[in-house]
């Protein structure tokens, strides 16, 4: 029976999760499987992966072949390395502990840049966020600005029209005032 290591899709319309599942190769998509190794979700920023580690690499070592994108998700967690290094120590390149220590230090590194990456996300966000604050800032006291302008203007205006109401009602100097 030829395995495969592959994904199904799951979730509605335009917003799909992937279980990483191990299946027959001849089994549907959506199908029969043999067992779930893990998740795939692209919807997160970054794509959130879940994956049993142990039984990803014995699938592998056993001979299941994984998909394009499967394979890629693979790389990405250390599998496909780890069979790597294990194929070195079969052969006598070096010994489990290089191995592990090798691992583990790609680990860290992967780690490292992992988090670089999303620190550079967050970073960029905050930038955007304080510019959009900026832009909304100065749109702001153009608007107080010209609202501050029509105010003044209304007001000269007012002041000046009840100056001359008054200059209409005081009688000018010289003249008596009307009797009625």
């Amino acid at each position: 029976m030829a395995t495969k290591i592959r994904l199904q899709r799951h979730g509605r319309k335009n917003y799909a999760f992937y279980p990483i599942v191990i299946a027959d190769s001849r089994a549907p998509r959506d199908g029969k499987f043999i067992e779930r190794i893990g998740s795939y979700n692209p919807n997160t920023n970054p794509a959130t992966i879940t994956l049993n580690f142990e039984r990803a690499l014995y699938w592998v070592n056993v001979g299941a072949q994984p998909t394009d994108t499967v394979r890629t998700i693979l790389s990405n967690e250390g599998v496909l390395l780890m069979k790597h290094l294990q194929g070195g120590v079969k052969k006598g390149a070096f010994d489990e502990a290089e191995a592990q220590r090798r691992f583990e230090a790609w680990k860290v590194s992967k780690q490292a840049s992992v988090d670089a990456s999303k620190a550079a996300m967050a970073d960029k966000k905050e930038q955007a966020a304080k510019a959009r604050f900026e832009e909304e800032a100065a749109k702001n006291r153009a608007k107080a600005e010209a609202v501050a302008k029509k105010k003044a203007e209304l007001a000269a205006a007012a002041a000046e029209a009840e100056a001359a109401a008054a200059a209409e009602e005081t009688p000018a100097e010289g003249e008596a005032p009307a009797e009625a």
